[in-house]
C-alpha cells in the first residue's frame, strides 16, 4: 500500500502530523508493506526566495489577526508539538520560500533518503536556533549530507533552478485535482484521503481501511477456457493436439 504525503517545510501541522501519522504506522500490522512518498506543497509559492520574515510577522499580515493572538496559535503549537515528543521554539522563527527544499526532496527521494531529509528540515527550521531561510544554500547543503546525501551533487542541484521544478509542480498540480487545499493532506492507494494533523488513532482507522478494502486481482478469462498457455517456474506449457 503506499502512502502519499502532501505537505511543506514552513507548515507546522505538517511537523505534527507526520509524527501522529508515524505513530499509528509503527502500530500497524502490515508497516512494512506500506511505502510512504512525500509530495511537495508550497503554502507561500509567491513569496521571493529572498522575502524572510519573522513567523509572527507573517501571520499579523496574512490573516490579520493581532500579534498576542499570533503568539497564542504559535504557543498553542509548541503544546502541541511537546505531547507528540517534538522540540518546537514559540519565539523568533523566521519564515520564507520553501521550493529549493522541496527540489531537494525529489533528489531525496531518487536517492532512498527522501524522509531522513524531511524530518531534517522539519526539525531545523522548528526546532533549531540557525534560520533555514538566511544562510543561503550551504545551510540547505550541510542539513542534506546530515540525511546522508553527496554534498557536491546538492550543490549542483541547487545550483540550477530548473533542476526538479518540474516534479515540484507536477506535485501541485496533482494537490489541486485532488481537491487538497491545505496541508497535511494524505492519501492512502489513491482511495482514502486524510486533510490535517489527525489523532494517531485516526490515521489507525484510515490505515486499516484502506488495507482491508485493497481489491485482489481478477483475472480476465474466455469462457471456461481458465487460464491461458504460460511460462512458469517448471517451464512452458505446450498445447496438445486434439
Amino acid at each position: 500500500m503506499r502512502v502519499e504525503i502532501w505537505s511543506d517545510i514552513a507548515c507546522p501541522w505538517c511537523y505534527v502530523g507526520k509524527a501522529r501519522f508515524e505513530k499509528a504506522l509503527a502500530a500497524f500490522p502490515h508497516r512494512d508493506e506500506v511505502e510512504v512518498v512525500h509530495r511537495s506543497f508550497e503554502l507561500d509559492p509567491g513569496r521571493p526566495k529572498g522575502d524572510v520574515q519573522p513567523v509572527i510577522t507573517m501571520l499579523t499580515r496574512k490573516y490579520g489577526m493581532s500579534q498576542a493572538q499570533a503568539q497564542a496559535g504559535e504557543d498553542n503549537l509548541g503544546a502541541q508539538a511537546a505531547a507528540e515528543g517534538l522540540d518546537y521554539r514559540t519565539r523568533d522563527r523566521d519564515h520564507g520560500n520553501t521550493f529549493d527544499m522541496h527540489r531537494l526532496l525529489h533528489f531525496a527521494k531518487e536517492h532512498g533518503r527522501q524522509d531522513a531529509l524531511i524530518q531534517i528540515l522539519y526539525r531545523a527550521n522548528f526546532a533549531e536556533e540557525r534560520s533555514v531561510f538566511t544562510e543561503g544554500d550551504e545551510r540547505l547543503v550541510e542539513l542534506a549530507v546530515e540525511a546522508g546525501l553527496d554534498a557536491g551533487q546538492v550543490r549542483k542541484v541547487l545550483a540550477d533552478p530548473d533542476a526538479y521544478a518540474d516534479e515540484v509542480r507536477a506535485d501541485e498540480r496533482e494537490a489541486a485535482e485532488l481537491g487538497a487545499n491545505g496541508v497535511p493532506f494524505f492519501v492512502l492507494d489513491r482511495t482514502y484521503g486524510v486533510s490535517g494533523a489527525q489523532p494517531a488513532e485516526v490515521f489507525t482507522q484510515a490505515l486499516t481501511q484502506a488495507w482491508g478494502e485493497r481489491s485482489p486481482l481478477k483475472l480476465v478469462t474466455q469462457g471456461d477456457q481458465g487460464d491461458g498457455t504460460a511460462c512458469g517456474p517448471d517451464g512452458c506449457a505446450v498445447p496438445q493436439q486434439g
